[in-house]
């Protein structure tokens, strides 16, 4: 019901549910950020209102287009309050889903299976259910041996399956490119990434279209800018740093950490358990310290302590991770990643001609105007270098076995199970 829709977002916001991201979404609603900060002091959200079991109504601070794309992320999925408080913390394991597809089992680390779900409102699934396995392994032996159905295809494997010759070969699809932004992040509180002729240097001794080339075998496209071509937003005349070993060398020589002597420990952050670290995380470091004479450190934690550590903004350098589109509107990528008070703006960056811009662009109605002010923002953030853009998605390949039929890959995150069916 409504009051349910109403209790979730309330529970969302309340600071004992301890959600990263609950600021960042559902922000925009009138009282939210008074329930998070009153460190449970206030529970009701003054802006959600039930009005009777079909009816919710919502006050935001001001108009905003790209509110309502908004309430798609999982901070405003709606939960059943009675079964949580029924439940307890028990309820995860058995979640009530008012998708097409409920969850049957999951085990941590080994599957996941999803089965249909004969209540949903709307149209209902073709196939009984999902499974996901989680446990590792070779995906494309395992595609081979028929263990699995569809998978995703790797630079290995990638030359043999396009081989008109190969079996597989007849197997294989087009993956549109995901609007994604990997990046290597700057913390610009912390020295020496507090100072912006350092981190235009590091940007400068990069040769992007080298590493996309003979590492990623142009399965990659070198970026330059923040927002992802072909997204809402997007502008080709952002101009970005590019490689530049001369340009590099005279922005280090204006640092005020050009003397190696006055420069403080540069460690790299990037999620693992002790496995090699990305090959372009190690050519990048390699060409800092060829171009620049700039050593650094690459350190591998746990991904959740990965998180943790950027979420609270403890990081000097961060790298293998990046930014993915959740709703299409540059407010996901610009607002969300650089403006100064933003929870998700994990470097520190503050422009306040960027957050101006920003305030300007979460009220402007005409669509035009507020893409041009997200542009003027985003190539100010370019010049500053507080992130350091490394690629964009392009187009991929995948493996489907022919008798799925009806399963379509999307740009945006959450792939669609309910429209496949088995022939």
């Amino acid at each position: 019901t409504a009051q349910d829709f109403k209790w979730s977002i309330e529970r969302s916001a309340n600071p004992d549910t301890g959600s990263y991201n609950a600021d960042v979404y559902l922000g925009d609603i009138i009282g939210v950020k008074e329930v998070i900060d009153s460190n449970g002091g206030i529970q009701e959200v003054e802006g959600v209102k039930a009005i009777d079991d079909k009816t919710l109504e919502i006050t935001i601070d001001s108009p905003k287009t790209y509110f309502l794309a908004k309430l798609t992320y999982p901070t405003a999925f709606v939960l059943s309050q009675k079964y949580l408080e029924s439940m307890g913390d028990d309820w995860i394991d058995s979640p009530v889903g008012t998708g097409p597809f409920v969850l049957q089992e999951y085990q941590i680390g080994q599957i996941l299976k999803l089965k249909r779900n004969d209540l949903y409102w709307g149209e209902k699934s073709k196939v009984d259910g999902v499974i996901m396995n989680l446990a590792g392994g070779v995906s494309m032996a395992m595609y081979e041996n028929d263990e699995i159905d569809i998978t995703g295809v790797g630079l290995a494997d990638l030359e043999r399956v396009k081989d008109p010759n190969d079996p597989l070969s007849k197997d294989l699809v087009d993956v549109p490119p995901q609007f994604t932004l990997s990046y290597i992040g700057f913390n610009v509180n912390m020295a020496p990434f507090d100072d912006e002729n350092f981190r235009k240097a590091l940007s400068h001794a990069v040769d992007k279209e080298l590493i996309a080339d003979k590492i990623y075998s142009g399965l990659t496209k070198p970026a330059y800018a923040v927002i992802p071509p072909g997204f809402p937003g997007y502008s080709p005349s952002i101009k970005g740093l590019d490689f530049n070993p001369e340009l590099a060398k005279d922005y280090l020589s204006k640092s005020k950490y050009a003397d190696p002597a006055n420069r403080p420990r540069i460690i790299v952050t990037i999620p693992g358990t002790g496995g090699s670290p990305g090959m372009d995380t190690e050519v990048i470091s390699d060409m800092w310290r060829e171009t620049l004479g700039v050593e650094v450190e690459i350190q591998q934690v746990e991904w959740a302590t990965y998180l943790q550590d950027m979420n609270r903004k403890r990081l000097q350098v961060w790298a293998g991770s990046g930014w993915q589109a959740d709703y299409p509107d540059p407010q996901d990528f610009i607002d969300i990643l650089f403006y100064s008070e933003s929870d998700v703006n994990h470097g520190n960056y503050k422009n306040e001609k960027v957050d101006d811009l920003i305030l300007e662009a979460r009220t402007e109605l005409d669509q035009n105007r507020r893409f041009l002010l997200y542009n003027q923002a985003e190539q100010i953030v370019v010049d500053e270098a507080p992130i350091f853009p490394l690629w964009f998605d392009t187009d991929g390949y995948a493996l489907v076995k022919p008798w799925v039929k009806g399963y379509s890959f999307t740009p945006i995150i959450v792939p669609k199970y309910k429209d496949m069916y088995i022939e």
